[in-house]
């Protein structure tokens, strides 16, 4: 028997690119509370970068998530709209969400994008390493933040 959560992770797995966060290993980071309140790379973010992140599918952003993003067809219906994110939570709520979201919640489909120990279902070619880099959490958490109701 095939777990629907096994499955979602299979299929962004398929999607996504191996390497694209690059060799590099994650940086230390703190969790307090519901929050990553410190910058991964101790600079901000490209919001024009982090808005390209989040439209292209290899990000697997938008397969899930749908937005402001009219030039975009086939936006994800599984996850909250984008539109209004930087109203609902803090630069360091959203960061949290990027790195580790499973943090908040336990059975998300979404995946930990910065975390990379004590997780399952993980393909050969990721292991040990993050799915984005620590640039780009920090560019997709500029964008998000503009994103106001």
């Amino acid at each position: 028997m095939v777990r629907p959560l096994t499955t979602a992770w299979f299929a962004l797995a398929l999607l996504a690119q191996p390497g694209a966060a690059g060799a590099q290993a994650p940086r230390a980071y703190a969790v307090e509370g519901d929050a990553v309140p410190t910058s991964l790379t101790g600079v901000p973010g490209d919001a024009a970068r982090g808005r390209a992140l989040v439209i292209d599918r290899a990000s697997t952003c938008i397969l899930c998530h749908s937005g402001p993003f009219a030039e975009v067809k086939f936006q994800g219906d599984l996850a909250p709209n984008l539109s209004g994110t930087g109203s609902r939570w803090s630069e360091a709520q959203l960061r949290l969400r990027l790195v580790d979201a499973s943090r908040l919640n336990a059975a998300t489909i979404m995946p930990s994008y910065y975390r990379v120990d004590g997780l399952h279902y993980v393909g050969t070619a990721w292991r040990g390493k993050p799915i984005l880099s620590a640039e780009q959490i920090e560019d997709i958490l500029a964008y998000l933040v503009t994103l106001r109701d």
